[in-house]
């Protein structure tokens, strides 16, 4: 007999860990077993298998994502008064490192289609401060980075990739953090790929760049208690590594999964009759999008949001506000109104559930609420 469905979270990361208890079981107690905690054996498995997924010579395991952008442009020795260009349609850490070396974020708007950078708007964004640009793969997506990386060349600026939510997404072949000088990736829990706490990774084809990341993380030094630079302790957990490690074998899977599911949640909607003011997701058709989330658009999102939970499913706005609105950034002098489409994203955008496990069912029930609301 069938359960009836009465919600939907938006993750449900208790269902995953059942489907491979003992793989991550048996990864953390091996840890335990042999006593090693920093770095060591766990981690250089899992930087060699990140990797080489991501197209890298160089995986550097580290403590967070947002360590991961941090360490990322200490290695350029961003420093006070430098600019770093970036959207204002993502997480706070993609600016907020930049910020916390000293250096200015400078925000270009998005493209309302993909939610990713609008590459045409970085050239004019460039000063003689400017010294990186920090695009983001947004849900999945990958950013248009030939553009980027034409214009980043002829300004002799380096690009970092913001690649928290794209680890295996590709653009004409190429993966994701294997395009700009180095690629910042999370394992956060949510994420595809996701940790038992925070986790992140720099990956780099830049063998001198590895270097200095490494000595980075463990506070500058080369050999221990010598340092050559001024770093911070952002070095990854053996134990998160390890877990990592266990999980990766299923990443291809997950997301085999999670475009399954985002093809199907196209189908059952189209076959709903959705209202125009419903928007799918795009796919721009220049590389593989790994769906870490699936965001619709409405103009009646917030009133949409609330009907979706009284019916039990969970959602998320990402982000309700952009970063140049943010407070902590009023020094910057940006106004409501100085990226349209930025700010459209932040009062219409919500993620629906589209984790792998998610049965067909499921999806029928949230579109079946959405088509609910839509109806009165």
């Amino acid at each position: 007999m069938t359960q009836k469905i009465t919600g939907v979270p938006l993750l449900d990361l208790k269902g995953q860990y059942d489907s491979i208890r003992a793989d991550v079981d048996a990864a953390i107690a091996r840890v335990l077993e042999s006593q090693h905690f920093i770095l060591g054996p766990e981690v250089e498995a899992l930087e060699a298998e990140v990797a080489e997924y991501s197209q890298c010579r160089f995986g550097i395991g580290v403590s967070s994502g947002s360590d991961a952008l941090l360490v990322a442009l200490m290695a350029l020795d961003i420093k006070p008064g430098d600019e770093v260009i970036t959207t204002p349609f993502s997480f706070f850490a993609t600016a907020g490192c930049a910020a916390r070396l000293g250096a200015k974020p400078v925000f270009v708007d998005i493209e309302p289609s993909t939610f990713n950078i609008d590459a045409s708007k970085i050239e004019s964004a460039i000063t003689s401060k400017t010294k990186a640009i920090i695009p983001v793969h947004l849900y999945g997506q990958m950013a248009d980075m030939d553009p980027i990386m034409e214009v980043a060349s002829r300004h002799g600026l380096t690009v970092i990739e913001d690649a928290a939510q794209a680890i295996g997404a590709d653009y004409r072949g190429r993966r994701a953090g294997s395009i700009g000088a180095m690629g910042c990736l999370s394992f956060f829990p949510s994420k595809n790929l996701g940790a038992y706490g925070d986790a992140g990774m720099v990956v780099t084809n830049d063998e001198s760049l590895a270097q200095r990341l490494k000595m980075l993380r463990a506070h500058g030094a080369q050999p221990k208690y010598y340092h050559r630079l001024l770093g911070g302790n952002f070095r990854i957990d053996a134990l998160q590594a390890a877990i990592l490690y266990a999980k990766f074998k299923y990443l291809e899977g997950w997301t085999s999964a999670r475009q399954h599911n985002a093809d199907r949640y196209r189908q059952l909607f189209a076959a709903a009759g959705a209202p125009a003011d419903l928007v799918m997701p795009a796919e721009i058709g220049f590389g593989r999008h790994i769906y870490h989330q699936f965001v619709i658009r409405s103009s009646k999102r917030d009133a949409l949001q609330t009907h979706l939970k009284s019916r039990g499913i969970g959602t998320e706005v990402y982000y309700p506000l952009p970063l140049h609105l943010q407070d902590c950034f009023e020094d910057l002098n940006y106004h409501p109104g100085d990226f349209m489409h930025s700010e459209r994203a932040s009062l219409e955008s919500l993620a629906l559930p589209i984790y792998p496990e998610l049965t067909k069912d499921q999806q029928k029930y949230v579109v079946d609420a959405v088509m609910e609301f839509y109806a009165t």
